[in-house]
């Protein structure tokens, strides 16, 4: 009997102390975006938007009276999720947009949909991504990470450009990852098929490539009126966790809720990009860093300019752009 107690007490004052930390990161972490901006008659696009972050940022945008264009790859969860939004905001000036970022023609599909057919697009949020993926190639050839983090992205902001030159002052976020901070570009071999692959520099490299590229954006388009950040989202608990803490039964039943007392909620890792997208203080601001909601200074190797020129020309390359 008394061992049964022992384990009792034990398991309840566990559940105590996952409970405190559950409502510290709750009530006293929680960063909020209180801007209370309005968005009629502007238009959203937002990547990866039935799920997580981008789902959020998709429902914020709608309560404030944006038409959202909600680019995804699987129409039959866009739906669902466009749905509910729609009941919640009451907006239905919300769209589903087929847009698979592992594929060069869906992309492209996807813009002239855009260009054709859309008056105006003021917010580009390039949400989408994979992280710690194993090996697996892009329908183009390329490394997963690099190819749906970064080149995707890096192709659907070129060819929307013109459109948001149009609705100036527009703005576009790149979403990223500290894990920016280790990473590196081996230009020998950037698409990761020389040496042994390994995922968390994949990752890294293409968190890495999105903060370089940006730089290089806002030189190639300095006084367009079109300005581009990078934004950390902070540790947050969403899909993107399915090949690491969630890549196994064990993982998900016992790392993953108590990891999940210390991650953010989608709800609030969305503030950082809301901030971001929104802020009339960022007015003019390009090729920024801001993680958690706030401003940090940009590792010195990410804002090298003769590395940023190159990459940028080799993206142009890979995803045709340029012949």
């Amino acid at each position: 009997m008394s061992l049964l107690r022992t384990i009792t007490i034990g398991l309840t004052g566990a559940a105590g102390i996952y409970g405190g930390l559950v409502l510290y990161r709750e009530y006293f972490v929680k960063a909020q975006y209180k801007g209370n901006e309005q968005l009629f008659g502007k238009t959203a696009i937002v990547t990866g938007a039935n799920t997580g972050i981008g789902r959020e940022v998709v429902h914020d945008f709608a309560r404030r009276g944006a038409r959202v264009i909600m680019a995804c790859r699987d129409m039959k969860k866009c739906e669902e999720t466009r749905e509910k939004i729609i009941a919640d905001s009451f907006n239905t000036n919300i769209v589903c947009r087929e847009c698979d970022l592992a594929s060069i023609e869906s992309i492209k599909r996807f813009a002239d949909d855009i260009n054709q057919n859309e008056k105006y697009v003021h917010l580009l949020i390039n949400n989408a991504g994979v992280m710690w993926h194993p090996l697996k190639l892009t329908k183009d050839g390329f490394e997963q990470h690099l190819g749906v983090n970064y080149l995707g992205h890096f192709l659907l902001t070129n060819l929307l450009i013109e459109k948001l030159k149009k609705c100036s002052p527009s703005r576009i976020i790149n979403v990223t990852s500290s894990m920016y901070k280790r990473g590196q570009i081996d230009f020998d071999d950037l698409n990761m098929s020389k040496k042994q692959f390994n995922p968390k520099i994949a990752y890294e490299q293409a968190s890495f490539s999105i903060v370089l590229s940006t730089q290089e954006f806002c030189r190639q388009y300095s006084g367009s009126g079109v300005i581009a950040n990078c934004v950390n989202p902070g540790i947050t608990r969403t899909d993107i966790a399915r090949h690491t803490v969630d890549k196994s039964f064990i993982s998900r039943i016992i790392i993953g809720p108590l990891l999940k007392a210390f991650m953010k909620t989608p709800m609030q890792g969305a503030q950082a990009i809301l901030q971001c997208a929104l802020d009339p203080k960022l007015d003019g601001q390009c090729g920024k860093y801001f993680s958690n909601m706030k401003e940090e200074p940009i590792v010195p190797n990410a804002t090298n300019e003769k590395e940023a020129k190159r990459l940028w020309l080799i993206s142009e390359r890979w995803t045709r752009l340029t012949k």
